[in-house]
């Protein structure tokens, strides 16, 4: 193999498909990535055996090959190379090492055969349907923080996407929850996507999803079976295993007979919030809403450093109510709010409280009390 390509080019691809690669591995050819150079493009793979991710950028190809090298240090290479550099990369004619070049920099790299490397055999996928990069960011983005990192509940370690008929009509929604929060959004459903299997999609492919749509006005292919998806963004092309578990019925715990309503300023109050929590100790994150009449004061006490308040007007004209939460989640939440203005539905100290946006966000959260 030997070609010629654009050091930006190459970068961003190896950007794109290299944060698979796991930094620790005891399968030599996994912490490797795959170059196959043939036609005009250079293709590039990497997998951890649970998710793979191919792109191909243009090339120029004075000779068609493959191999695979060891994925973190050509990134590290490519990155530290000088901007607007031309790179060539060619391996020896007995296929153990290659040759990055640019400029005065030459490199060698040890090489493993390409025939050694795993491909994630998909199999047929059941449902395939187009989606907006920006509604397919949405949904993650509104509920990954809300992923639970207990690896005892593995079926908690991603998010659950599934269609559902809401308000008579048929729509895409995802779903996290740790037990302690839960997040759920909602995108009208696309065609094709009617019937599908509900889905869990884990966490790592979640976050690597998250940094390929960031371009809101790309279209995204997404396959679905009962055991694989894969996402086409452009020229990148993402598949991964799915979670085999079943997720809970998280209707159950959306409340709604809560009747106690709490209007707030997104963000004076996640500055209110911020503040208190500074006194608070690792362990107990605890911060105490007291709610009186168009009232609310947070207090945090920590019996090793002291305490906090802080006053807020809000809007709240029910019975006077004291409830307990956990500041960390209270951010998270806020964070993933759009809109100036957020409503809280709260009942009693001991019982979920839901969240919404008041911007028309199709999105929800629940939030468990703390005992404060």
């Amino acid at each position: 193999m030997r070609i010629t390509i654009e050091r930006s080019n190459l970068l961003k691809t190896l950007n794109h498909v290299h944060r698979v690669v796991e930094r620790r591995t005891t399968i030599p050819i996994l912490s490797n990535i795959l170059l196959r150079a043939e036609g005009t493009s250079l293709d590039m793979k990497a997998t951890d055996l649970d998710l793979e991710v191919t792109e191909a950028t243009p090339a120029e190809i004075q000779q068609a090959g493959a191999t695979t090298v060891p994925a973190h240090l050509l990134y590290d290479i490519v990155r530290k190379l000088p901007d607007g550099s031309e790179v060539m990369l060619a391996t020896a004619p007995d296929g153990a090492t290659m040759t990055v070049a640019s400029g005065r920099s030459k490199f060698s790299l040890q090489c493993l055969p390409q025939s050694d490397f795993p491909d994630l055999t998909t199999g047929a996928f059941s449902h395939t349907f187009r989606l907006k990069a920006s509604e397919l960011k949405m949904l993650i983005d509104r509920t990954q923080f809300a992923i639970s990192t207990e690896e005892t509940r593995y079926y908690l370690n991603g998010i659950f996407i599934h269609t559902v008929e809401s308000q008579g009509k048929l729509k895409l929604r995802s779903v996290a929850t740790d037990g302690h929060r839960l997040a759920r959004a909602d995108v009208e459903a696309p065609s094709g996507s009617e019937g599908m299997p509900g889905i869990i999609i884990p966490r790592k492919t979640v976050g690597e999803l998250q940094k390929l749509v960031d371009n809101p006005d790309l279209t995204v292919t997404v396959e679905v079976s009962d055991a694989k998806i894969r996402f086409t963004i452009g020229s990148i092309v993402m598949t991964s295993k799915l979670i085999d578990g079943t997720f809970p019925d998280y209707q159950r715990v959306i409340p709604t007979a809560n009747d106690k309503e709490l209007r707030i300023d997104c963000a004076s109050f996640a500055s209110a919030v911020d503040r208190v929590s500074t006194i608070s100790s690792e362990r107990g994150r605890a911060v105490k809403l007291a709610l009186v009449d168009g009232q609310l004061t947070l207090t945090v006490n920590n019996p090793d450093s002291g305490s906090a308040t802080e006053e807020l007007p809000v809007g709240y004209d029910g019975d006077p109510l004291e409830i307990g939460f956990n500041a960390k989640y209270l951010l998270d939440i806020t964070s993933q709010l759009s809109g100036e203005e957020a409503v809280f539905m709260l009942a009693d100290p001991g019982s979920p409280t839901l969240v919404r946006d008041l911007a028309g966000d199709d999105a929800l959260y629940v939030l468990m009390p703390m005992r404060v």
